[in-house]
């Protein structure tokens, strides 16, 4: 396989290598060192069934079932539909999936390692293709903050909420009903504004705009001011790898290490239909 890697401090392409057949296992380990390097990884040019995608995301680790059960795939709930299509007058998946920075999950207990979407579908117009994806690196940020700011973080927990984000785009139009049994499913959750990575132990900043919602034992006004300093920071152009998406592509990325943003800038009837399965955090920790 080759590997060629972004200019940013995070992304890296994989091509010559075809997930439809059987990953050795050295082949496995090497994807793995670099996906832990750079945070995302592209593998260009697939043609995977559903069948295929689960496969190889299990080699991952545990695959976790999204709360959002109405854009499921019916035979295979491992997969979230993230698309704008509408069907007998339903849109068949999240369309408004990831418009702002978030990291998957961070609003559960067990944060999850990893997400991995494909391409199905992806609306284009004259010749181009429309969606891109951005990605920061959250490590790389912790890494360039002052060292008086880094000091300030250590022992800060910061309280991250799901319900909070549904709504909201629920009042927009972008999405059904959900339960109040489903939301009882994600309750609020408190994690470390600084976080070491569950494998490598490398520090990340562990906020982000989607889900994140206060720091515990600040003041509010002092919350706000400092969650809105780190979301700043953690966005900073130079810390940004876009994804720019071709059919086929199966991207993955660390949910850990970066952050992302859907880029909406496409609308019916251009179509777009991606798979998304999104693996459970890491069974070991460096302590």
């Amino acid at each position: 396989m080759e590997i060629r890697r972004s200019s940013a401090p995070l992304g890296a392409e994989i091509l010559n290598l075809d997930l439809s057949q059987p990953v050795s296992g050295g082949a496995f380990r090497a994807i793995e060192d670099l996906f832990h390097e750079r945070g995302v990884i592209v593998f260009r040019g697939q043609q995977l069934t559903e069948e295929q995608q689960i496969g190889f995301s299990r080699r991952l680790g545990e695959l976790e079932i999204h709360v959002a059960t109405d854009y499921l795939r019916p035979d295979h709930p491992q997969i979230l539909v993230v698309s704008n299509i509408a069907e007998n007058g339903r849109v068949i998946g999240l369309a408004d999936a990831g418009q702002y920075w978030h990291s998957d999950l961070s609003y559960v207990a067990n944060p999850s390692r990893c997400s991995l979407l494909y391409a199905l579908e992806l609306p284009t117009e004259n010749g181009k293709i429309l969606g891109e994806t951005l990605f920061a690196s959250a490590a790389y940020a912790y890494d360039t903050l002052p060292a008086g700011t880094q000091s300030q973080l250590e022992g800060l927990r910061a309280i991250h909420r799901y319900a909070d984000r549904y709504r909201k785009q629920q009042a927009a139009g972008g999405r059904g009903a959900i339960s109040e049994e489903q939301l009882a499913k994600v309750p609020d959750v408190v994690h470390p504004v600084v976080r070491r990575h569950p494998i490598t132990g490398r520090k990340t900043l562990f906020v982000n705009e989607g889900f994140t919602v206060e720091i515990e034992r600040l003041p509010r006004s002092q919350s706000d001011a400092l969650l809105a300093q780190l979301f700043a920071h953690i966005t900073r152009p130079e810390f940004l790898y876009t994804h720019s998406w071709q059919p086929g592509d199966l991207l993955m990325w660390d949910n850990c290490l970066t952050q992302h943003r859907a880029v909406s800038n496409y609308a019916p009837p251009l179509r777009r239909l991606l798979h998304r399965t999104t693996v459970a955090g890491a069974r070991f920790t460096v302590s």
